[in-house]
């Protein structure tokens, strides 16, 4: 089944309570990464692939998630979904977003000790730090840039407690970057 808008809101009201180990639900974590985007004055691609970059999440079983029981990839697992609907612009930030934690342990000092301890857990499972000759192709994939971008905010967006509008004002964002992929 293709991935339409309904659908996309439907899952984030269904299983956008489930916490993943940062002491927010996922729709907290997505709403305070496009809010970080969106404040940041960021392409409203950006924006849409910071609201749903953790999408892929919402397809795997509730208790692995829960528990970091296994890394399924859900960043590829997301953008394969999202793809069709929004192209490249939204999908391939969120298809790289685990790889530029990856890269930024490695490029930036200090990035990896700044992760949050949920983060510093599945970085393990992704694979941990890039080394050298990763890190150097990573710079040569099309929205490599976004993806670190998409990964700062994804880092800022862990605030518990932040006061944040509802999911569905982002419907119109979300609306006009299918249009554009379409």
């Amino acid at each position: 089944m293709a991935l339409t808008i309904d659908h996309i809101f439907a899952l984030y009201e269904t299983k956008g309570g489930l916490t993943y180990g940062e002491d927010m639900s996922q729709v907290e974590h997505a709403l305070q990464c496009a809010e970080c985007a969106k404040a940041d004055g960021a392409a409203e691609s950006l924006i849409v692939a910071c609201l749903l970059h953790d999408i892929g999440h919402l397809f795997e079983d509730e208790a692995e998630v829960v528990e970091g029981l296994r890394d399924d990839r859900h960043e590829a697992t997301g953008a394969a979904r999202l793809d069709a609907l929004f192209g490249a612009a939204v999908s391939r930030p969120v298809a790289l977003h685990v790889a530029a934690k990856r890269y930024l342990c490695a490029r930036e000092p200090g990035y990896c000790d700044a992760l949050s301890a949920a983060s510093k857990a599945s970085l393990a499972l992704q694979g941990g730090p890039f080394e050298a000759a990763q890190a150097a192709r990573f710079e040569t994939l099309p929205y490599w840039r976004e993806a670190v971008q998409l990964r700062r905010y994804d880092d800022l967006g862990k605030v518990v407690g932040r006061a944040l509008p509802d999911f569905a004002s982002y419907r119109p964002i979300v609306e006009r970057a299918a249009r554009v992929a379409g």
